[in-house]
């Protein structure tokens, strides 16, 4: 299970309601998820082992790499 905290940029504060996604990477796999809102502590749960990949929020790519425990990314 991993967590992703999403921060809004401008105030510093955690961002609630964000689309969050995650795309792993691997030919076999790989996959994407389904969109997670994040909570009113900017934070979107995730079921899923640690792995290489993308987080996306509403839609953009925030990050890139190794996905564990908990990912801080600044929108």
């Amino acid at each position: 299970m991993f967590t992703v905290k999403v921060i809004s940029s401008s105030s510093g504060k955690p961002y609630q309601g964000a689309r969050v996604a995650v795309s792993f990477d691997g030919f076999i796999t790989g996959g994407v998820t389904n969109d997670v809102r994040t909570d009113s502590n900017g934070e979107a749960h995730f079921d899923h082992d640690p792995r290489s990949g993308k987080i996306f929020v509403d839609g953009k790519k925030v990050f890139e790499g190794w996905i564990e425990g908990r990912v801080v990314v600044y929108v």
